[in-house]
């Protein structure tokens, strides 16, 4: 079945009228603009089979809720005529239906970022204090016992298995690159175990807050998807969030930026902040093996991840 007609088929669970859903975008999910049997715009997301459990996705849809509750920006579940918050289809697929956002995405990977120093570094405070209003508002929350999410510790991370696939076995490193990972990814080991996990540094984090998932409409900004939230550590959050400017020439003032807003909101430590270069690593690694089982061999975005990935282990080896 097309995934257009897996689409009609799921708005079905949401209103007896369904009008034909428009692709958006398909990453991870495919998701499709909407309208409900309110006449309201909505997204309709195809969860990708085999990535998410059907109560991962549930326990991210309690957690956005309950965010949006305590009036963080992000868009909320939308409950069927039945009450519920997802629905499983055919062919292993799992839909669920989220409020609409307005505005777009701040920027697209596949593009420099809009606007002068001045702007992007404006822009990246905000992300910054944003994403300690994120970490702020879950802190406040009381998890139940039986919620759970992936887990983006060193395990998750560099372990032998990691969540994104063996990224020292990415076939196309060359012997040399391979090694010099290697190197980093010992050196990364020994730097998570001496910085030690706390309430205050590892949490619920979004883990994912790329461009693409952080929308703008006017001055506001809204968090978007939330499919590869976990528990991590803070600071990942905010590797990630400027981890797309890693080769421009102000990634380092966007990287000062985003910590100096995320400041105006939660304390960092000397401890936490040192360790940006490590974290900005851990995501080139697991960027490294995301992309294995997702693109062709002769795909050109292995070797612009690749080459993300040894220069980062460059840089953090030099520190």
């Amino acid at each position: 079945m097309t995934l257009s007609r897996l689409a009609v088929q799921a708005l079905r669970h949401w209103t007896d009228t369904p009008a034909a859903p428009r692709l958006l975008s398909h990453r991870e999910n495919a998701v499709f603009a909407v309208t409900l049997a309110s006449g309201e715009p909505a997204a309709l997301r195809l969860h990708r089979p085999g990535y998410n459990s059907i109560e991962d996705i549930r326990w991210e849809l309690w957690w956005t809720e309950a965010l949006a509750k305590r009036g963080f920006p992000v868009p909320r579940p939308v409950f069927t005529p039945k009450g519920e918050a997802l629905v499983a289809l055919d062919e292993e697929q799992v839909a669920t239906v989220i409020s609409w956002v307005d505005g777009g995405p701040i920027g697209v990977s596949s593009a420099p970022l809009a606007g002068t120093d001045q702007d992007q570094t404006t822009l990246y405070h905000r992300v910054g204090a944003l994403l300690a209003r994120l970490h702020q508002q879950t802190d406040a929350l009381n998890l139940p016992e039986a919620f759970q999410r992936r887990s983006w510790d060193s395990d998750g991370l560099l372990g032998p298995d990691p969540l994104w696939g063996r990224f020292w076995l990415h076939p196309g490193l060359t012997a040399a690159q391979s090694d010099l990972i290697g190197t980093a990814r010992a050196k990364a080991v020994a730097d998570l175990a001496a910085y030690q996990k706390t309430s205050r540094n590892f949490g619920l984090i979004h883990a994912d807050a790329l461009r693409e998932n952080v929308f703008r409409s006017g001055e506001a900004l809204t968090l978007i998807d939330f499919d590869d939230s976990g528990f991590g550590y803070r600071m990942f959050d905010l590797a990630v969030a400027v981890s797309q400017s890693l080769e421009d020439a102000n990634y380092d003032n966007l990287s000062a930026a985003i910590i100096d807003g995320y400041q105006t909101v939660l304390p960092l430590t000397p401890a936490d902040t040192s360790r940006m270069a490590l974290f900005a690593l851990l995501r080139t690694f697991a960027s490294l093996g995301w992309i294995v089982p997702r693109l062709p061999a002769g795909e050109a975005s292995h070797a612009k991840f690749i080459r993300r990935a040894v220069m980062q282990s460059e840089r953090y080896l030099s520190q």
